[in-house]
């Protein structure tokens, strides 16, 4: 049966960054039809033959080891070496294997809670491609005869191998570049809840001089999200900030490839924001980014070559390489949620940096707190003055049916005149001025507003993104947008 018989049937689809669906769906057949769908692509590339090793590591997710034993059982039965990295960060992982050209994934829903879970695949030497999805799907896959029982979890005892550190190698990466007191005399707290990198990030402080302060560490999976930050995290980096004396608050989502980073007051900085400071620090020449990113990167002009995408890593990793392969370097990418990525080296006060073509969560806030720091600056308040006064915020409807919001936005595309008064947007921000299609539906507004819609990838939820020239200005059309479309939920 076709990989894409296999994801019909389960319910377990290709979303923006690997396979997500709920765990009871992600039974261990369907883990191990995917990784074996998945090891015959890469072999159909000569990126994977037997013996050769593939690195595997998960999140802290409780159905994670026994999705890593169904993939490791996959990795056998093609004749791969499991190679088992631990529960440590998606590009610490990702660092350690496309060092070595050896495949990699990673078992992590990421930032979507723990009722359900992912696989991210990865190349030898980058990261998984929709090309790459699209040939996968095509694969054919039988189970073996007696490995699985009647409910699909697997029928023989499969021990995960001992662990590959590969902290070490991630945690030098920056201390190498930066320096080992390029965070000397900051106080930082580290949000740690359940990111898998969360004592990685104190080790990443520490070796960089800083004095890293743990923060609300939890038994439990929390469900970060770095583009849509709850509530009760909000007004939890209000308190700490409060009580301690901290230059900045860190944390990551549940697989560290995505940052968040709170300034002294607990004033949660948007990524994209974070994204153009870390563009700026390591001098790029080209940027890539989705096209729900703030439009203050064109504004502050100093990268000559700026490309826009649709949401999703493996467009940024696409378009990002383009422009490396175009001679347009060094060339860098990121994403609306922090996660940052590197298609080139970068070498600055003669250290270099390694290429990383994946999300990482860390760099971009050590570029934030180093370039605070070397210009002499009290806050990151301070930093962020310098660039243009553009503010983006965004949230998302939640346990909204993503064929409902397609058929919605279908409907808008059609008449987004009509459809963006009887909204109220057009009544809140003056007449439609231009619509972007990319990804979802970007509307422009006369008073150079910009609300966007667009299904998310990951989840049955419709995001929605917004742009303004004031923070406040920001927040009243972030609610202006997810009241209007609130009325598309099928119980509305």
């Amino acid at each position: 049966m076709k990989i894409s018989e296999w994801m019909k049937q389960s319910g377990v689809a290709f979303g923006t960054s690997g396979a997500r669906g709920l765990v009871t769906a992600m039974t261990d057949a369907v883990c191990f039809a995917y990784t074996v769908g998945y090891l015959k692509h890469l072999a159909s590339r000569n990126e994977f033959e037997k013996g050769m090793p593939v690195a595997v590591a998960g999140d802290l997710r409780p159905s994670t080891p026994r999705i890593l034993r169904a993939c490791v059982a996959a990795i056998r039965e093609m004749g791969g070496e499991a190679v088992f990295c631990g529960f440590v960060p998606t590009p610490a992982l990702s660092l350690h294997a496309f060092g070595r050209g050896i495949p990699s994934l990673m078992v992590t829903g990421s930032h979507i809670p723990a009722d359900r879970n992912g696989i991210k695949f990865n190349r030898a030497r980058g990261e998984f491609l929709k090309a790459d999805e699209a040939a996968m799907r095509e694969q054919s896959v039988a189970l073996p005869y007696g490995m699985f029982k009647a409910d699909e979890s697997l029928a023989v005892d499969i021990e995960l191998p001992p662990v590959t550190d590969v902290v070490a190698d991630y945690v030098e990466r920056y201390r190498a570049f930066l320096g080992a007191d390029a965070l000397a005399g900051l106080n930082l707290g580290i949000y740690q809840h359940s990111a898998v990198g969360r004592d990685v990030l104190v080790q990443v402080v520490e070796a960089l001089g800083g004095k890293a302060i743990p923060l609300g560490r939890a038994d439990s999976f929390i469900p970060v999200d770095t583009e849509a930050v709850r509530p009760e995290d909000a007004e939890l980096a209000r308190q700490w900030a409060q009580e301690k004396p901290l230059h900045a608050i860190l944390t990551t989502d549940g697989d560290s490839d995505r940052p968040l980073l709170a300034d002294h007051a607990g004033q949660w900085l948007r990524g994209d924001v974070l994204g153009i400071l870390a563009a700026r620090f390591l001098g790029a020449d080209a940027v890539t980014t989705p096209v729900s990113s703030n439009t203050a990167l064109e504004k502050a002009g100093f990268a000559s070559d700026v490309r826009r995408t649709r949401i999703g890593s493996p467009f940024v990793v696409e378009a990002m390489m383009a422009a490396a392969e175009a001679g347009r370097q060094p060339s860098v990418g990121y994403e609306a949620n922090g996660g940052f990525l590197l298609a080139s080296d970068v070498v600055r006060q003669g250290r270099k940096l390694a290429a990383l073509p994946t999300r990482d969560a860390v760099l971009p806030m050590l570029c934030a707190l180093v370039s605070m720091r070397e210009q002499g600056k009290t806050h990151l308040a301070d930093l962020l003055a310098g660039l243009p006064a553009r503010f983006t915020l965004s949230d998302r409807l939640a346990e909204m049916p993503t064929l409902q919001s397609r058929e919605k936005l279908q409907e808008l595309s059609e008449a987004p005149a009509t459809g963006a008064r009887v909204l109220g947007f057009i009544a809140a921000c003056g007449s439609l001025e231009q619509v972007d299609e990319t990804d979802g539906l970007r509307m422009s507004f006369a008073r150079g507003e910009i609300i966007h819609l667009r299904p998310s990838g990951n989840a049955p939820e419709l995001r929605v993104y917004v742009e303004a020239d004031s923070p406040e200005r920001a927040a009243e059309l972030l609610k202006l947008g997810l009241a209007a479309v609130s009325r598309w939920r099928p119980e509305a």
